[in-house]
């Protein structure tokens, strides 16, 4: 009798470590969700203001998803926009001020077929000549470029997977400055104009850095 007492109470011992560990979870998962939106907003804080995009996660999970991973390392702060080509797009994400390339995560799947097209204001991952190759390097398009559109396996195109949404002000001003060429580089602006870093739109961190530019 008291062997099925003592086994009927480590059965409810281990019923309950079950439900907490499970309850523990959906709560965690819960906050998780709550804290980045089903299409984050982020601020790129840069040396020439300020530029918030909406990332579209509906519609290009991987990139945004890639995106999103590289803004939790803080990968992006203290890079640069290091190509800028004012009839085209201000490419950034990738280099350090001295053009020396930071190490990257695997390259992703190119989501060029999602319907999205390169139009002004857009955010796109960039790559190279491979159609799955984009590591963390994305570009703006500072005027339509449909022509980067997913056409065909020959034409695969560049994934755009966001837009901005204030800060296309900035954008104009950043494809306005000067070039020159560094080393092996073309297209790259006299002046560093520098990433200093790349939030959720909303966190503390944000908030923080929008308050601190606000003060003289």
């Amino acid at each position: 009798m008291k062997t099925n007492i003592r086994k009927n109470q480590s059965a409810l011992v281990l019923f309950i470590y079950i439900l907490a560990f499970a309850l523990m979870t959906w709560s965690f998962n819960a906050r998780a969700e709550e804290a980045t939106p089903a299409n984050p907003e982020v601020v790129i804080t840069t040396t020439m203001g300020n530029i918030k995009v909406k990332l579209n996660s509906e519609k290009a999970p991987i990139s945004t998803e890639n995106f999103l991973k590289y803004i939790q390392k803080k990968h992006y702060d203290g890079t640069t926009f290091h190509r800028v080509i004012p009839t085209f797009m201000i490419q950034g994400g990738g280099h350090l001020p001295d053009m020396k390339e930071k190490e990257t995560m695997a390259p992703i799947k190119n989501e060029a077929k999602n319907g999205l097209s390169n139009l002004r204001g857009t955010i796109a991952m960039a790559r190279t000549g491979e159609i799955d190759s984009a590591t963390a390097q994305f570009f703006i398009n500072v005027v339509d470029n449909q022509r980067l559109d997913y056409v065909d396996s020959n034409h695969y195109g560049y994934a755009v997977f966001g837009e901005v949404t204030e800060g296309l002000d900035v954008v104009d001003k950043i494809k306005a400055v000067k070039t020159t060429t560094k080393g092996e580089f073309g297209d790259v602006p006299e002046k560093t104009i520098l990433i200093k870093s790349i939030k959720l739109a909303g966190t503390k961190a944000e908030k923080t850095t929008k308050k601190s530019k606000g003060k003289k």
